[in-house]
């Protein structure tokens, strides 16, 4: 069920009898066809014990699932639009910027020290992003929420990328993370470059990166 993106800030998704997709509620801005928009009360799959990990965790969004035969279009709170295609690959993002993805994709979250140890912990609180973050996997779109336009970079395992942990938005593939710190006496009296945390990306993927430093 892939998503085309209308202009930076809407996309439209085709619903098919027999396919499910989720998005936030309160995200429809237009529909044609038969299409309904159910409250999903488990917050997505896995049902109630899927809901209960992603609570526990903190990634509990509220979402809707559309179903039905027709075309929705979707957008929120003006934030621009980035549409990521997965074709067997873990995407990881934070679930308040996901605005709409395949029913077809397995939901899941992560603790951020299994990638990075106690540094990935450090990066959650750094970050702003707390110690969990929601995965999708598998083959399907997801459509994510950013400030500014996105810029997908590709990570090689000659190149890693560092990326300002504020302007980080999503990754996938088969990639490490880590808190890197260039902590030097110059920040400790306050004359440092204002860049003292970066994240360390590192592996076979890409990384999506906003152009601002706010967070949703």
């Amino acid at each position: 069920m892939p998503f085309r993106e209308i202009n930076s800030k809407m996309v439209e998704a085709q619903v098919v009898p027999g396919q499910k997709m989720y998005s936030q509620r309160g995200a429809m801005l237009a529909y044609r066809g038969d299409v309904s928009f159910t409250p999903s009360l488990t917050g997505g799959q896995g049902g109630v014990m899927g809901m209960i990990g992603r609570r526990v965790a903190n990634e509990q969004t509220p979402l809707m699932s559309v179903e039905g035969s027709g075309t929705v279009m979707f957008g929120h709170g003006g934030h621009h639009i980035q549409v990521i295609n997965l074709t067997g690959e873990t995407l990881y993002v934070e679930a308040d910027r996901l605005l709409a993805f395949d029913g077809s994709l397995q939901q899941g979250t992560m603790f951020m020290g299994s990638q990075g140890g106690v540094m990935g912990m450090v990066r959650g609180q750094v970050t702003g992003q707390g110690l969990f973050t929601t995965t999708l996997k598998g083959h399907g779109s997801v459509a994510v929420m950013a400030h500014g336009g996105v810029i997908e970079l590709p990570i090689t395992p000659q190149r890693p990328i560092h990326v300002d942990p504020q302007a980080y938005v999503a990754h996938h593939g088969d990639v490490r993370n880590k808190l890197s710190t260039a902590l030097g006496w110059r920040d400790m009296v306050g004359r440092g470059s204002g860049e003292a945390f970066q994240l360390e990306l590192s592996g076979q993927g890409a990384v999506y990166v906003q152009a601002s430093e706010e967070k949703l």
